[in-house]
């Protein structure tokens, strides 16, 4: 596996998630694109195939019941559109070091009061995900194994406890977070390398013309 430093990592997620959210609808030629570059993106990062696919079958039910109401042919478009960048994203997050999003954040150019809401928002996730692997050990252990035992198990009331329990123990860790001395700031101020920031570039290039390229062919079918 290459090494990829964390800030890079995070910037190239995003170029990736970014580029496939500001495609045109019905773009699929674009979005089969966008989908090759995820799952190489998710091989690249060596993500476990077992957790990556239960943690984006359970994100991919909340998407359902939001999308599906707005017609078939609208929805499969949104839902495998949500699906490339569920991987992008969680390809990132689940080979992220515990505690290190601040870390990935360091050379995110936004405003410093971002990356704090950004950090907060890291360290939620974090704490949803180590959730999400205990109530799936817990599924194992009470004899629902396999895909459609885990999704009897994600029932709305799990997933509501599922809620509960992170936003428990997310209070509970930015109480610890207060104890320690958080004042607010974020304690980091890094850049990335002028390498990585060229790769960056050329990465944003790359779907910036892929994304256009996708309301250029809409205007030459016109």
């Amino acid at each position: 596996m290459l090494k990829i430093s964390l800030p890079l990592r995070l910037q190239l997620s995003l170029v990736i998630v970014i580029g496939a959210a500001l495609l045109k609808h019905h773009a699929w030629s674009n979005l089969a694109v966008y989908g090759a570059i995820a799952l190489f993106w998710a091989w690249l990062l060596r993500v476990p195939i077992r957790q990556l696919g239960g943690l984006i079958g359970t994100e991919l039910i909340f998407l359902s019941l939001v999308a599906l109401p707005l017609g078939w042919e609208r929805a499969s478009f949104l839902l495998v559109r949500s699906l490339i960048c569920l991987i992008t994203m969680n390809s990132f997050l689940l080979t992220l070091p515990p505690h290190s999003f601040g870390i990935a954040l360091k050379g995110l150019p936004v405003p410093g009061p971002l990356k704090e809401n950004l950090l907060l928002a890291g360290q939620y996730l974090e704490i949803l995900l180590s959730e999400v692997t205990r109530m799936q050990r817990s599924a194992q252990l009470r004899g629902l194994n396999g895909t459609g035992g885990w999704l009897r198990y994600a029932s709305a009331a799990m997933i509501g406890a599922l809620y509960l329990r992170s936003l428990d123990r997310a209070e509970r860790v930015y109480t610890a977070m207060i104890a320690r001395g958080y004042n607010g700031e974020l304690p980091v101020d890094a850049t990335i390398r002028p390498k990585e920031r060229l790769v960056v570039l050329a990465a944003g290039a790359i779907a910036t013309c892929l994304t256009l390229s996708s309301y250029f062919q809409s205007f030459v079918k016109i």
